[in-house]
């Protein structure tokens, strides 16, 4: 085995995510040529890629995404924000195991299990992964017209999409269920990857010091490296703040949902959401710690089901044949 080809394991991932070693630059250059022109060999003499380009950044995530996951269509604006894929799967790999706790520990899948993603993006990953490691069915929302747009196109082009993903426009920023979901919908799980800034300045200051941790020089203005539009970086207050107003809109479909879930960036925040879940009278609280590379984070999950109306949930959706 090469050394440019699978250095070493990262430990912290899920371990069934497709993505534990180090990524096969010589496979995924096959299925993606044009991500040659961005490898380059690091200070050990080891090829690596270009992590300071965004461009060279997409192409490997869609390289990534055809290599492992076969997805032949992934096109979308360069100026939405372009998710890292390993970290996107462990999301999905942990709530696969979080439902499996009402399953008697077996992974609900197929169309059984309907999920909710809360700012899909124009890229549509939560719901491809989803769909292609455990055939569930996804509703992604966006306050974003073009995102929508952009997801549905991913939809519409990959045929195992069909009839599993459903793309819907939230008209209404300050909400997140409301005008999604119906008083009659059962939704077994919701996933969020919130915005985790407060305003641009700070947005365009943590681009600036993540650029200057890659390339090593202190640039006055920088291009964030996985790129995104307001609405996927900033929210009024905060990543904390987006998830207090998620939190008060999820308890109007209290009965509606087994698991409402969002990953927290800042483990700062972790204390006054606690506060606030329990303030909303949560039946149950799970913090899930996750982590990719140098960078930390956790899911935290929370429902309104009490431990009896969580089993008779798992029994009545997902029994198994």
């Amino acid at each position: 085995m090469s050394l440019e080809k699978k250095e070493q394991k990262d430990s912290r991932l899920h371990p069934r995510n497709r993505n534990k070693e180090r990524y096969d630059l010589e496979a995924l250059k096959m299925v993606e040529p044009e991500l040659e022109k961005y490898i380059k060999r690091n200070k050990f003499g080891i090829k690596s890629l270009d992590f300071a380009n965004p461009i060279a950044v997409k192409l490997l995530n869609k390289a990534l995404l055809k290599y492992y996951y076969g997805i032949k269509y992934w096109e979308f604006s360069d100026d939405n924000l372009c998710p890292p894929i390993p970290g996107r799967a462990d999301y999905i790999h942990h709530i696969a195991d979080l439902l499996s706790k009402n399953n008697r520990n077996i992974i609900p899948k197929g169309g059984k299990v309907t999920c909710v993603d809360v700012g899909v993006g124009a890229s549509c990953v939560y719901p491809i992964i989803g769909v292609t490691e455990y055939q569930w069915n996804f509703i992604g929302t966006d306050i974003n017209k073009k995102s929508i747009e952009s997801a549905q196109k991913i939809v519409n082009e990959n045929l195992l999409f069909q009839g599993k993903i459903d793309c819907r426009l939230q008209k209404s920023p300050s909400h997140f269920f409301t005008g999604i979901i119906t008083k009659t919908d059962k939704i077994d799980v919701t996933i969020c990857n919130p915005p985790f800034h407060a305003s641009a300045k700070e947005a365009a200051k943590s681009t600036r010091r993540k650029v200057k941790n890659l390339t090593k020089k202190n640039p006055k203005e920088a291009k964030r490296n996985f790129a995104g539009i307001h609405a996927e970086l900033v929210y009024d207050g905060g990543e904390y703040q987006f998830i207090y107003d998620m939190m008060q809109d999820s308890k109007l479909f209290a009965k509606n949902c087994c698991w409402f879930t969002t990953l927290v960036s800042k483990q700062s925040n972790l204390k006054p959401i606690y506060k606030a879940l329990k303030a909303l009278e949560v039946k149950n609280i799970e913090t899930i710690p996750m982590g990719t590379g140098n960078k930390s984070s956790r899911i935290v999950a929370w429902t309104f089901l009490s431990k009896r109306e969580q089993k008779e949930w798992g029994k009545s959706r997902w029994k198994m044949d």
